[in-house]
């Protein structure tokens, strides 16, 4: 999980996980200090760093004076009624509250809502009290921020707001709690592989069709 709060400090996460990680923060505002930390870590990286040439500067200069456009008219947003589920930064990006998400059932227990960008598996999966996810593995990083209830695999125990970071060396079986459902929100920047002696009969009866 440090890592990926590393890469959000940085910049470099892009779209649907860097939204994942500002809901992360929402949710579990603990982890902000981590966050701005890095921040100024960054900062002092960067001054201690040697200054590189800078091509075509009269030029670049000339261009950022020239630009006279006024900026646009500052538009008031109404203000966001609070969602029981869905932190803020999900919300916007769905486009929806929790009470008008689309669901379908994937598997007994599991229901899911496919939000796919970019070429990134993202949705939302709403798993039943007491059922569990297949076991699998991944193909790539797959990161899953708790919305509502919480779940346990071999590697420990997930709230609401906790974050569960996974990639091709993790094999698992997420079992959500026996008094609550689990809703979250998966961004995967690879793909789901079942394993398991029924995961690979269900997986080859998948990869044949």
């Amino acid at each position: 999980m440090d890592a990926l709060l590393a890469d959000y400090a940085a910049g470099s996460l892009q779209g649907p996980m860097s939204v994942l990680v500002e809901a992360h923060l929402e949710l579990s505002p603990q982890n902000l200090s981590f966050v701005r930390d890095l921040d100024v870590l960054g900062g002092i990286l960067l001054d201690d760093a040697p200054p590189m040439p800078l091509k075509d500067r009269d030029s670049r200069l000339a261009a950022i004076l020239a630009d006279d456009a006024p900026p646009p008219p500052v538009r008031r947003r109404p203000p966001e009624v609070a969602d029981p589920v869905l932190p803020t930064a999900i919300r916007r990006f769905i486009g929806r509250p929790f009470s008008e998400v689309r669901w379908h059932s994937k598997l007994p227990g599991l229901k899911e809502c496919r939000l796919d960008r970019d070429g990134t598996e993202v949705s939302l999966m709403w798993l039943r009290a007491g059922s569990a996810v297949p076991a699998h593995t991944h193909t790539g990083r797959e990161a899953v921020l708790v919305l509502s209830g919480g779940f346990s695999d071999a590697y420990g125990r997930y709230d609401r707001g906790d974050l569960a970071v996974a990639d091709e060396m993790t094999d698992h079986k997420p079992v959500a709690d026996d008094d609550e459902d689990c809703i979250c929100f998966i961004v995967q920047e690879g793909h789901l592989k079942l394993t398991g002696l029924l995961g690979r009969i269900f997986q080859r009866l998948i990869e044949r069709r």
